[in-house]
């Protein structure tokens, strides 16, 4: 048996995770991680970060009879999530910040705060599957896969992981499906069993993140032009930071036009619009790099990629590039290629691993062309 923290967010998902350990004989404490001033009114309309929740999560240890506490992230969340995501749309990037507080909150800074305190593994309610493998040379081998629901399935959200995190992680809920997990809640009676489940982006509850985008950096949203793909000027847009690659609604364009949002040029404040076809993409390339295995495969190497978390998987070849990118070639394009979102490969269910889009491409890509920086286009030009 062995002493295990239970990361809790008061959900039904966490709430049986840590039942299912406690039955089997483990020594648990349930934790929650404070992310938010208490005062912050965004925190009070959020499912996954109120104070609600926190007693949720109280109440379901104290019915397990297991000790509970509160650790306080709040100064690593607003400098790893909220500032990282802030800065990124201001780059004309498409963040997804719950990969950032996966990668540096819950599972980083978790993980050290566990084995600081003498507990061996971590765990989470994440809908994904570890599994162990001996090899011949008595060393373990940690895969990452897919969840049996397949609907429910986040390992696209945990690609991040690698084989000292896997190491010291459990995911006891990967080989259930939600209908399963509502069902043995309900059954052994948790205060949690019958809780919705947050949609939001936690410290952004109402779905709208440019809100957030205009108290943090009202500076930064600029107007300026709309251009077509001939370079004419046809409208004017609000402030790049409040527009992403595919966007058809909210562009105040007038006339019969189906037209999207194709390139945020950040060096001209201009944001670039097109025709359904402009924004077809098959290749683009990808930075910030992490394998779970923690050898990169041989390159080039075929996979299925996912573009973003409840996307399909999509067949691709791989190719690794000197300067530590890759260059991802899908066998047919794909909508909306964005830059920000991670791209993850795949092997069947099991997880390669994954990085940041960080821009589509169109022409052939040199090796070792330096990423854009904060005052260049981040586009799929």
């Amino acid at each position: 048996m062995a002493k295990i923290m239970v990361a809790m967010s008061g959900g039904v998902d966490s709430s049986l995770t840590a039942a299912l350990l406690h039955e089997q004989g483990h020594e648990i404490v349930g934790v929650t991680m404070h992310l938010w001033d208490g005062d912050d009114e965004r925190m009070a309309e959020s499912l996954c970060c109120s104070q609600e929740m926190t007693e949720s999560a109280r109440r379901v240890c104290a019915q397990l009879g297991v000790p509970y506490y509160v650790f306080n992230y709040q100064r690593e969340f607003r400098r790893h999530v909220i500032d990282y995501f802030v800065q990124a749309y201001t780059q004309g990037y498409t963040p997804n910040p719950c990969l950032e507080c996966n990668r540096e909150i819950k599972f980083r800074a978790l993980l050290d705060r566990a084995h600081t305190l003498g507990f061996t593994y971590v765990a989470t309610g994440h809908y994904a599957q570890r599994v162990e493998e001996q090899l011949p040379d008595g060393r373990l081998r940690y895969t990452l896969a897919r969840a049996v629901d397949r609907d429910k399935d986040q390992s696209y959200m945990v690609y991040m992981l690698g084989q000292r995190d896997l190491a010291h992680l459990f995911f006891p809920l990967g080989e259930l499906t939600k209908t399963e997990v509502r069902a043995m809640a309900t059954a052994r009676g948790l205060a949690s069993a019958d809780r919705p489940e947050s949609q939001d982006i936690c410290f952004v509850p109402n779905g709208d993140y440019r809100n957030l985008l205009r108290d943090e950096v009202p500076e930064r949203l600029t107007p300026g032009p709309i251009v077509d793909l001939m370079g004419r000027e046809i409208g004017q847009h609000q402030g790049l930071p409040l527009y992403t690659i595919g966007q058809r609604r909210g562009l105040g364009l007038g006339g019969g036009q189906l037209l999207y949002v194709v390139e945020l040029d950040v060096a001209r404040n201009a944001l670039v619009v097109g025709p359904p076809e402009a924004i077809l993409r098959d290749r683009f390339l990808v930075d910030r790099l992490n394998f779970v295995t923690d050898v990169p495969p041989t390159s080039p190497f075929t996979c299925q990629v996912q573009v973003r978390a409840h996307a399909d998987p999509a067949p691709a070849e791989v190719e690794l590039l000197d300067d530590g990118r890759m260059e991802v070639h899908l066998q047919a394009p794909l909508k909306a290629i964005t830059p920000g979102q991670a791209a993850v490969c795949y092997d069947g269910n099991r997880v390669i691993g994954g990085g940041r889009i960080v821009r589509a491409l169109k022409e052939p890509c040199p090796a070792r062309q330096a990423e854009p920086d904060d005052n260049q286009a981040v586009s799929l030009a």
